[in-house]
């Protein structure tokens, strides 16, 4: 997330600050990525200059795991991306 804008870098701190609080966060800002794995979810960031997405699981209230991030390009989220997010989850865990 370095490399993301200032602006980006604060919703994507409010949005886990939110979820530390016990915030459940839905549609359009966060939304369930199981095709990854049971209890990943996918943070949703628009701005004018792209459209960047925050992986992080959620096991219990006071524990989130951001394991992923990057700038999404293409309409559906690229299969490299997915292959990745599931590799780094499972050494983390």
């Amino acid at each position: 997330m370095q490399g993301f804008p200032t602006d980006v870098r604060r919703k994507i701190g409010k949005a886990v600050f939110d979820l530390q609080n016990g915030a459940k966060l839905s549609m359009p800002l966060s939304r369930t990525m199981a095709s990854i794995a049971p209890g990943v979810e996918e943070l949703r960031i628009k701005e004018r200059d792209g459209a960047y997405r925050v992986f992080y699981f959620t096991r219990t209230a006071d524990a989130i795991l951001i394991f992923h991030a990057f700038v999404k390009k293409y309409l559906k989220t690229p299969p490299a991306e997915m292959e990745l997010a599931r590799k780094r989850l499972k050494e983390m865990l």
